[in-house]
């Protein structure tokens, strides 16, 4: 009994000390969000002379959300805006967006899960894991598939689906047989002798990871990565579930009005099926981040995180990821559009800061790219370290 009363009476000074920590990092946050949020000085770009939310309005972006990450935490989080013009309900920081793209990264952090365990070789001929169809190409591997390198030359985005209209199966979107609304995944050269961004190859993937799991695929990305990471306001359930839909936030046009259906479904989960947060969103990338340095993460080990940041060699990306150089520093990327919405998440490969962004908007793109650019002056990221005392 004694135990139990020495319990209750800590927990209140858990949760005092706990808040006292949250409101200490808001505030010492505030000066920064104040920063990115007011117009720049010196304005160096076009949008610069705009305060936030007049760039919103100006963009026609109903609603926006941001996360920003310093020294591999997660720094501040904020919603603004509206998710629905129809409803006007505000966009609240456990909005969900749909991540469009930024799906696929986190499938190859499910499939490097895997390598890891030794249930998946990155160097395997992939149809030696499938069971439902054949890739009519030989040598195509999971590496090439997961870094567009594979030598398939769709090519085309994913539209998604009315929620009223018939939805294909996997194997009929890689045929491009009805009721898919794309053509046909076809292989035109060997793997890893050009980059060509390849949605379809990801398809692949889905269908070889559910074929080696033998589970629904968004119950496999549940217990193998968002579980694991804390991901609680994501999911890959295609059609969204009702619990769900009533928080997400609604496709808008380039003018920011309302388009008929309230969202587009998408049977191409690896590749398009993602909803999120920016809030989780960051939990992915601090989780690379993490793993790079290691010794390990939650999810990946070193060596697995690296495959994730290391080029293959061809075009910009690795398993899952893009790496580029910007200033200084080598980051991580990838962005997400969809029918209505854009996103968009970024991440040094070494110094544990980046930002995660999720639009609800056609015209997110413009924002997010001026967004990206104050948190990297805010923060001042890749800047030169403080002079040495003389």
């Amino acid at each position: 009994m004694r135990k139990n009363r020495a319990g209750r009476c800590l927990l209140p000074l858990l949760i005092a000390s706990l808040t006292v920590i949250a409101l200490r990092a808001q505030d010492e946050a505030a000066p920064l969000i104040a920063r990115i949020e007011g117009a720049q000085t010196p304005n160096r770009r076009s949008l610069d002379s705009f305060a936030l939310p007049e760039l919103m309005v100006r963009l026609h972006v109903p609603g926006l959300s941001i996360a920003v990450i310093r020294d591999f935490k997660i720094h501040w989080v904020k919603a603004y805006g509206i998710a629905d013009v129809e409803s006007h309900r505000p966009v609240e920081t456990n909005t969900l967006f749909q991540a469009a793209s930024i799906s696929k990264p986190l499938t190859a952090m499910a499939a490097m899960r895997l390598v890891d365990e030794h249930r998946l070789s990155l160097d395997d001929d992939i149809n030696t894991i499938l069971k439902s169809w054949r890739v009519p190409a030989r040598s195509v591997t999971p590496r090439s598939l997961m870094s567009h390198t594979s030598g398939a030359d769709d090519g085309f985005g994913f539209p998604g689906y009315d929620p009223s209209a018939p939805r294909p199966t996997l194997v009929q979107i890689l045929d491009g047989k009805p009721p898919s609304n794309v053509g046909p995944v076809l292989f035109a050269r060997p793997p890893f002798q050009a980059y060509k961004y390849s949605g379809g190859g990801v398809i692949i993937m889905q269908l070889a990871l559910m074929d080696l799991t033998g589970k629904p695929f968004a119950e496999f990305m549940r217990s193998t990565v968002l579980d694991p990471l804390g991901m609680q306001d994501s999911s890959y359930q295609q059609p969204l579930p009702a619990a769900l839909a009533a928080r997400a936030a609604r496709a808008h046009d380039g003018d920011g009005k309302s388009m008929g259906v309230a969202w587009h479904v998408y049977p191409e989960q690896a590749a398009a099926g993602l909803w999120t947060t920016p809030g989780d969103l960051a939990r992915f990338i601090i989780e690379v981040q993490r793993a790079v340095r290691g010794p390990k993460g939650a999810v990946l080990t070193q060596a697995a995180a690296s495959a994730m940041v290391c080029p293959v060699g061809v075009g910009p990306f690795a398993v899952g990821l893009s790496i580029d150089k910007r200033g200084e520093g080598w980051y991580f990327s990838h962005g997400g559009s969809n029918w209505g919405c854009r996103g968009d998440v970024l991440g040094h490969v070494r110094k544990g800061y980046g930002v995660a962004i999720l639009t609800n908007g056609d015209n997110g793109s413009a924002l997010i790219n001026e967004i990206e650019a104050r948190v990297a002056s805010a923060y001042n990221w890749d800047s030169l370290d403080k002079p040495l005392p003389r």
